[in-house]
């Protein structure tokens, strides 16, 4: 007999308060040594049962004497025991284990129509779809998750979690992350759909407020990374009243101690190694396979979403929440536009209490910033601090200049350093604007080097790499600066051709005008005054689409 003492909690009350009136009568009867008719006759009568149920009951009591013995016990088929005929039961259980508990992961309809299509090959009749489907769910979860998507997915899911990441204080870690934002934007000259932008996010782990963030149309990459770096650790003053948000308090700012990440390419990139060891950054990855490690940024990344999931274009987290809502339809934010949107949200975030902390985000920041044990670490030098976070190749610096990506670049400062040394140097780049570079000096400076021709317009490293591809396809393997720049120009003839018609010519001019803007030239305030601002490019190679008449 099953325990019936067990789960009293799923014991419905009227069943619970019948079992604890019998429990009195019966427990009297149980305490006898013979049960006497008259005895029997009696407790019948007050509990209205019959003569045999109440032999029953005093068993039941006598062999486990708690009140949840006296309960009814429900009649019909006992459970977890299989109708099925053993040769029926053999073919589903194969079916289940060697057709559904497998990858490419089947449905259970197509389960169904395996089992049916098996059944009929051996002369019998199939189980009804609901014996079937509930013979599926009756395989431990655990097992099911390891067969169907795989042993990590199965052990990120069951793993016990039995520690997480910590801080005491604030920019002691801070944890950064990337994630499609669930929204359709549109472009700024056609009011269009383009496509969901990503973000990357950060989060202090001792305060859970936001350092920074970034958006871009690109996929997650070193400059992204360090763009959101610059972003956390650079005061947002100016930030902030370029983008008419100046009624924003946004204070969190300065050099984190330590950065934690997961193992994605781009958080192991030389770029973001050199830059965090310039300014004492410890890297911290994620043990493998414990995404609990991460939880704080995943959870933020949660959040923030959930709220992006009122804006009009919404794509929600999937296709049963999105059911036929018309995300491209009601799309209307540009990137700026979300990017305004995302400041003033983080900004409530900031003043709303946070439940781990019993406090708002910003109140643990300012109170926080006494428990550290030295003050909060900030760039001497705010205008270059990108710089050190930015990609670069070793270039000797040569009379001509200094050739980088099949282009040269000129400063009048460079002819003495070509005649000193021979030696090749660090030259730093942008990808997001390639009008200029940077050559690392001797004493860790930097010189901004822009193109020798300054007739050239200012072109992103996609752009020249879809240049050097296409050229490459024509048949030129020897590529000079002319060829690659003609080329750029005559794709953005193309782009601003098509750019009315089809989504996927807007998004790429919608992505150049973000990231030459993102990717503006840095100047160090201590650079020598030799460099004069690079001509404006003709009309003709403005980049679209902000040049461009709507068409009919």
């Amino acid at each position: 007999m099953a325990d019936m003492g067990a789960h009293l909690t799923m014991i419905a009350p009227a069943a619970w308060q019948e079992a604890c009136d019998r429990e009195a009568v019966i427990r009297s009867l149980a305490e006898e040594p013979k049960l006497t008719g008259a005895a029997v006759e009696s407790a019948a009568a007050e509990l209205g049962l019959s003569r045999s149920r109440i032999f029953v009951l005093v068993a039941r009591y006598r062999s486990n004497p708690v009140a949840s013995s006296l309960l009814d016990q429900g009649r019909g088929f006992p459970k977890g025991k299989r109708r099925l005929p053993a040769r029926l039961d053999g073919i589903v259980t194969a079916e289940i284990d060697g057709f559904y508990l497998a990858r490419p992961k089947p449905s259970l309809a197509q389960l169904v129509r395996s089992i049916r299509h098996a059944c009929h090959s051996e002369g019998i009749e199939a189980p009804s779809r609901n014996t079937i489907v509930a013979r599926a769910r009756e395989i431990d979860a655990r097992r099911t998750i390891a067969e169907r998507d795989g042993t990590k997915a199965a052990a990120d899911r069951f793993r016990p979690v039995t520690c997480s990441f910590d801080a005491e204080y604030p920019l002691q870690v801070v944890q950064m992350d990337h994630t499609p934002a669930d929204v359709i934007i549109v472009d700024e000259h056609f009011r269009r759909p383009l496509g969901r932008p990503m973000l990357t996010l950060q989060i202090d782990v001792a305060t859970r407020t936001i350092p920074g963030f970034y958006i871009s149309l690109e996929n997650p990459s070193a400059t992204s990374v360090g763009m959101a770096i610059r972003h956390a650790v650079l005061p947002k003053t100016a930030w902030l009243q370029e983008r008419d948000l100046d009624l924003v308090e946004y204070p969190v700012a300065g050099i984190p101690d330590a950065l934690h990440l997961d193992n994605a390419k781009e958080f192991h990139s030389l770029a973001l190694k050199r830059g965090c060891r310039q300014y004492g950054i410890e890297l911290i990855y994620r043990p493998v396979r414990t995404p609990h490690y991460g939880g704080h940024i995943e959870r933020l990344i949660g959040t923030t979403i959930g709220e992006i999931h009122l804006l009009p274009g919404t794509t929600f987290s999937n296709v049963r929440a999105k059911g036929d809502y018309d995300a491209e339809g009601q799309a209307c934010l540009t990137l700026p536009e979300f990017e305004r949107w995302l400041t003033l949200q983080i900004a409530i975030y900031h003043g709303t209490i946070h439940t781990a902390l019993g406090v708002p985000p910003l109140t643990a920041w300012h109170d926080g910033l006494v428990l550290r044990p030295k003050p909060v670490r900030s760039p001497i030098n705010e205008a270059p601090f990108l710089l050190d976070f930015l990609p670069f190749e070793m270039r000797k610096v040569r009379r001509e200049g200094i050739e980088l990506f099949h282009a040269f670049y000129w400063h009048g400062a460079l002819a003495e350093i070509a005649a000193g040394t021979d030696r090749k140097r660090p030259v730093k780049y942008n990808p997001l604007n390639l009008s200029v570079v940077y050559l690392e000096l001797s004493d860790g400076d930097h010189l901004t080097v822009p193109l020798r021709d300054r007739r050239r317009p200012a072109i992103t490293k996609f752009e020249h790499d879809a240049a050097v591809k296409a050229l490459r396809e024509r048949g030129r393997m020897a590529l000079d600066e002319h060829q690659i720049f003609e080329m750029v120009k005559e794709q953005r003839t193309i782009v601003r051709d098509a750019i009315a018609r089809t989504k996927t010519a807007r998004k790429a001019a919608q992505r150049t005008v973000y990231a030459l803007s993102a990717g503006a030239p840095v100047i160090a305030p201590t650079e020598p005054r030799l460099l004069n601002p690079p001509d404006p490019p003709a009309d003709t190679d403005r980049v679209v689409p902000f040049d461009i008449e709507e068409r009919g």
